[in-house]
């Protein structure tokens, strides 16, 4: 998914993540899955690497599932 940001290989993500990227992934991914993310400063700031921010979007996804019917 980051790939396309910037329209790019995948081998050439890297592991850092800038905050305009962590926006467009965000974005991206509730656009995708249909899964709105409630995020607060705190998670945000916590979310440096492509690791941190796949973990992020991971626990959304279980709180999401957990909270279906």
């Amino acid at each position: 998914m980051l790939a396309r940001y910037g329209n790019r290989p995948p081998q050439d993500v890297h592991e850092a993540l800038g905050s305009l990227e962590l926006t467009w992934l965000i974005a991206e991914f509730e656009q995708s899955y249909q899964i709105e993310l409630d995020l607060d400063d705190d998670r945000l700031d916590a979310v440096r690497t492509v690791d941190d921010a796949v973990g992020l979007l991971r626990s959304a996804v279980e709180a999401a599932g957990a909270a279906r019917p």
